[in-house]
């Protein structure tokens, strides 16, 4: 078992009914969040310039045209600086039912996970996701100075912490919130590389929307891998 059978195992089980129902769900939530960021953008131009303008001899009105115009492509650029927060936010909120059905299929050896402590899920998830918002808003500024290595930059602090957040929510399921920190140090370089690539595709407009899902995923199968090597992974 390897890290590219972590991922290919997810893959494998996208057309799950589970996952489907959670990706669609993720779906949904992540078109309305950018949808909404992109209309407050518009909002906040048309308070900095003037209703109407002239130019080449064509009137333009604001906001109105300029939503019409540029919603798809200003959607678009918006999705890859903020699927890292709602990647964020979406393990917090359908991670454990992915990791469920990564189990259901894969380790039916396993019992049941115990009931999941939604408080301590719920200070996990705000704790990770103002680190992740304080983190890029201090990179964006470190974007601008690395210029072509901008991307790497990008995936590496994300890998980092999209890694860690993943792995601790996962492992939290299975060994509480102190046993999941522990496993997190004994494992961080596996860790960080794997989230490293979970982070990479965020950057890629419409392919970013699949990532939340099949990260819930590959980390599960990253923890189980890595924690419980006696489970080996059922071939079904």
């Amino acid at each position: 078992m390897s890290l590219v059978s972590d991922i290919s195992l997810a893959l494998g089980q996208l057309a799950d009914r589970r996952f489907l129902k959670v990706f669609f769900l993720g779906l949904g939530l992540t078109i309305a969040l950018l949808a909404g960021a992109t209309w407050a953008l518009v909002q906040l131009v048309g308070w900095f310039l003037p209703e109407n303008f002239t130019l080449f001899g064509y009137s333009f009105g604001l906001p109105g045209e300029i939503f019409s115009v540029a919603t798809i492509g200003v959607m678009l650029l918006a999705s890859v600086f903020l699927m890292v927060p709602v990647a964020s936010a979406f393990t917090g909120l359908f991670l454990d039912e992915v990791a469920e059905a990564v189990e259901t299929r894969h380790y039916p050896h396993l019992p049941p996970a115990p009931p999941i402590n939604w408080g301590e899920v719920l200070l996990e998830s705000i704790s990770f996701l103002g680190l992740i918002i304080a983190v890029n808003l201090v990179a964006l500024i470190l974007y601008f100075m690395v210029g072509p290595f901008a991307p790497i930059l990008f995936w590496i602090v994300n890998g980092f912490l999209l890694g860690r957040e993943y792995f601790q929510l996962v492992a939290m399921r299975r060994v509480g919130r102190a046993g999941a920190r522990a496993a997190r140090r004994r494992h961080m370089p596996e860790i960080w590389l794997t989230g490293a690539l979970m982070a990479a595709p965020l950057s890629i407009p419409v392919v970013n929307l699949f990532v939340p899902i099949l990260g819930a995923a590959t980390f599960t199968h990253l923890y189980h891998r890595l924690e419980s090597p006696e489970g080996a992974v059922s071939s079904r």
